[in-house]
């Protein structure tokens, strides 16, 4: 199967906000790809490092949380 590599990148981006502190510190365990992606786009900081985690920037802090709640917001 394949799948589209935009629709993923909004996924992860969007766990990555839904698990950030205030300030957009993350853990980056997810596909190489796909954090490469997000860095290209400026959505994060450069995820090739020894850290464990990763920043988010202002706008992709914002844009995550924006398609978290989307995805992930209980419809009560």
């Amino acid at each position: 199967m394949e799948y589209d590599e935009a629709l993923i990148d909004e996924a992860v981006l969007a766990l990555l906000a839904a698990f950030s502190t205030d300030t957009g510190n993350t853990w980056k365990g997810y596909d190489f790809g796909v954090m490469n992606r997000l860095h290209e786009q400026e959505l994060i900081d450069n995820p090739v490092n020894r850290n464990k985690s990763v920043w988010l920037t202002p706008e992709g802090l914002e844009r995550g949380r924006q398609i978290a709640e989307r995805l992930f917001a209980r419809k009560d």
